[in-house]
């Protein structure tokens, strides 16, 4: 005897299955054409009445959700039906007849720029959709975005939201938050890692995106700058035009701040015209939804430029994430600035006043060059970031078990991003325009000093930070931990296959208690510290081993707190 599904839809086939439920192709028998639909049968991650009712509730809601989305576009899919059996809930949805972006370049081969620009124009207004009613899509990628065969249009489909709810669960005040993060590793940044997504984040999904669709390389196939953290893939695109690149690079810029503050923005970069790499620094964000918004810098610094570091990780640690990036530069603009200043009201003094007041003014100049260049630069505290700004710290990428993976899943987080994507928004700090040289020569020196001397005070020393690692570790608090690794060792796939499993298994699973019995400081500056540590392993099956380990730190501003960028 047949069966069906709420004893009307008949599974035709499976589509798909994973951690959170199967998907099927069925058809709706109670209606005359047997129309075919998409039914998404989703499952809680825990069983028990308190976890079921949360479960249900948020389920409800997003489902109202996805029913509001797919009205206001025909570019989402229609959602027909929702339903309970069985302790398990379906969404019932319109079939999309198409390929998705994956099968369409396994089967012809690389997209032309042309075709990726369309996609690009295609989706943005959806997105536009999607955000101005307050949601994150966070799971953008080729297998998530169909080409409609009927229309050739490209169709957005699996939004998170649902799939969150199923990972309902009760954090230890008894609160209901979700113990998973929604997203594919490579294709969302680390802020969304984090568990905080904001707008601009599905805009990187996109522009990650649309690089697979020129280059056929997945995320975790291209390099990462070790300084700045931007993703390196020009080289593998070399005939793409100076606009439509300039576009990608900026969708995928590391810090939300430096991408474009809405899809709007986007869009208009690609119909209007090349995106001058300067916009994301001198302007506001345009939309109030906007999470980050940071002061004005210096106009004429690349938005994509790394900071200045005098100690550098050994050549190995490649795939490293700057924590802070591209704020350490601006003095250099400023002071390069006033020099010049400087030299032209001399030479100006010396044609005007003749050979013989050329030495009083000569030596007025010298006096003046030799006066602190500390008095009409910004203090690093004016020029960094606010501490909701920051992504996720970074990572070990040691090959001994000092630190093993990350994954898909990081710490829960109490938010709910799909009613509020933008509570991470702070006040920013108030800062002068770098280019006004009265409001640089007139800043008394007396008021920078103090933020600095305040900084080195409150800022734990770079052995005291790997100790405190270690102290988490044996605390059992593996999350805090993993927290303090950075993306990119995280998603390295070599020394993480299972992400967050594979760090919890070994930590959690196989060593019993890490003694540092010795830690010594090698190098350090105001950004980077080289640190060794002399580490002792207790294993849970008996055993002991101890390692020589040196750990490369990156000073995170907004956190306050050093994070460990590699290991060798």
């Amino acid at each position: 005897m047949e069966t069906l599904l709420n004893d009307r839809y008949r599974v035709i086939r499976t589509l798909g299955s994973g951690g959170f439920g199967e998907t099927f192709l069925a058809e709706d028998t109670q209606m005359p054409s047997n129309r075919r639909c998409v039914i998404k049968q989703l499952r809680p991650i825990q069983n028990n009445p308190q976890i079921y009712q949360l479960v249900q509730e948020r389920f409800q809601r997003e489902a109202a959700i996805l029913e509001d989305l797919g009205g206001t576009s025909n570019q989402i899919p229609t959602l027909f039906a929702y339903f309970q059996s069985n302790g398990q809930f379906y969404l019932v949805q319109e079939w999309i007849e198409g390929d998705t972006l994956t099968a369409k370049v396994q089967e012809q081969g690389l997209l032309s720029e042309s075709a990726v620009r369309e996609i690009l124009i295609n989706l943005l207004p959806v997105l536009e959709q999607v955000h101005n009613q307050r949601i994150v899509h966070r799971d953008i990628k080729p297998d998530n975005i169909i080409l409609r065969h009927r229309d050739h249009k490209a169709v957005l489909i699996d939004f998170g939201a649902v799939r969150e709810s199923m990972g309902t669960v009760v954090n230890s005040q008894g609160l209901p938050t979700s113990s998973i993060v929604i997203g594919t590793p490579g294709y969302m940044p680390s802020e969304q890692a984090a568990g905080r997504p904001v707008y601009s984040s599905d805009l990187y999904s996109l522009g990650m995106t649309a690089i697979y669709l020129l280059t056929g390389k997945q995320p975790q196939e291209l390099e990462t700058d070790s300084r700045s953290g931007e993703i390196i893939w020009h080289r593998h695109a070399l005939s793409i035009s100076p606009t439509l690149a300039g576009v990608i690079d900026r969708a995928i810029a590391y810090h939300p701040r430096d991408r474009f503050a809405t899809a709007r923005e986007m869009l208009d970069a690609l119909q209007f015209g090349p995106v001058a790499p300067t916009v994301p620094y001198n302007q506001p964000p345009v939309a109030p939804t906007v999470p980050y918004n940071q002061p004005p810098v210096a106009p004429t610094v690349p938005y994509n430029q790394p900071p200045v570091v005098n100690v550098q990780p050994p050549a190995t640690l490649q795939n490293t994430v700057a924590v802070s990036p591209g704020s350490s530069n601006q003095p250099t603009h400023q002071n390069t600035a006033h020099k010049s200043g400087q030299k032209g009201i001399l030479l100006g003094s010396l044609i005007a006043g003749g050979l013989i007041g050329s030495s009083i003014v000569i030596g007025f100049a010298l006096n003046k060059s030799n006066q602190p260049i500390a008095e009409s630069t910004p203090s690093s505290t004016e020029l960094s970031t606010n501490s909701n700004d920051k992504n996720v710290p970074p990572s070990i990428s040691s090959q001994q078990p000092i630190d093993s993976p990350v994954a898909q899943q990081t710490t829960p987080s109490v938010q709910e991003p799909v009613d509020s994507p933008v509570v991470q928004q702070t006040t920013s700090p108030v800062q002068q325009p770098v280019d006004s040289p009265v409001v640089q020569q007139t800043t008394p020196p007396v008021q920078q000093q103090p933020t600095s001397t305040q900084q080195q005070i409150n800022r734990p020393s770079p052995e005291e930070a790997v100790e405190d690692y270690y102290q988490t570790i044996n605390n059992g608090e593996y999350k805090e931990a993993w927290n303090l690794l950075s993306p990119s060792y995280q998603n390295n796939q070599r020394l993480h296959p299972k992400g967050y499993l594979s760090y919890i298994d070994w930590w959690g699973g196989q060593v019993e208690n890490v003694d540092v019995e010795q830690v010594s400081l090698i190098e350090n500056n105001s950004e980077t510290a080289t640190v060794n540590a002399q580490l002792r392993y207790l294993l849970k099956n008996g055993k002991q081993s101890s390692s020589s380990v040196s750990f490369f730190l990156l000073w995170d501003e907004g956190n306050s707190r050093w994070v460990i960028t590699g290991a060798k």
